[in-house]
């Protein structure tokens, strides 16, 4: 369930002396690939930021450094906070990058405001799908939405409410669903304790 609105408790790592992020940071590849998944091109982020095409060409292909009000705006552009760029998912031996995400490494995230955390399970969010777990507190509701692609899930603990288009159903651990993500859909928790949910969607959508 792909929510742009969120931020994150962890601490993200720091710039140099001179408020920069050198381009051996590797972030220009995390922001392409979020990018891409929110389905934006290089020109409209440009100009939400405020910078050329061609230096944001640049910072995702890591060859310029980057300052951290840069980072910021990009962040703010597509709806993360800038700790998103420093947890890959995959920090791991080299053998397991792009394939394995354990436990420690996972980046985890909460939607401000609406009760609801996540954890991308995903290495990459270039692969064809998105892969996470999201735990819903009581009273939280994400509202109606839609978008391309398609989705499915599995109601790992507690109950949750799921609306597509104009259908309502209640569901209980163990339960799954599907269903194309174009409908209008809607989550929501009206039970006394936290549900988790295992999302798989395709393409990603964060």
């Amino acid at each position: 369930m792909a929510i742009r609105a969120l931020s994150t408790a962890q601490e993200a790592t720091s710039p140099g002396g001179d408020g920069h992020y050198d381009a051996d940071t590797h972030i220009g590849g995390r922001i392409r690939e979020l990018r891409k998944a929110h389905g934006r091109t290089l020109a409209d982020v440009a100009a939400e930021v405020g910078i050329s095409v061609s230096y944001l060409s640049q910072i995702e292909r890591d060859v310029s450094r980057l300052p951290i009000g840069v980072l910021k705006q990009i962040a703010d552009a597509l709806g993360v906070h800038m700790n998103w760029f420093f947890h890959s998912g995959n920090e791991g031996p080299e053998r397991e990058r792009d394939v394995i995400v354990r436990a420690a490494n996972r980046r985890n995230l909460t939607f401000t405001g609406l009760g609801i955390t996540e954890e991308l399970l995903s290495p990459t969010l270039s692969a064809p799908l998105e892969l996470l777990i999201s735990t819903i507190h009581p009273g939280a509701d994400s509202e109606f939405y839609a978008h391309d692609g398609a989705e499915a899930g599995l109601v790992m603990q507690g109950t949750l409410q799921l609306w597509v288009g104009e259908r309502h159903f209640q569901l209980a651990t163990g339960d799954s669903f599907a269903f194309a993500s174009s409908e209008p859909h809607r989550c929501a928790n009206l039970g006394k304790r936290p549900a988790k949910v295992l999302w798989v969607i395709t393409p990603p959508h964060y």
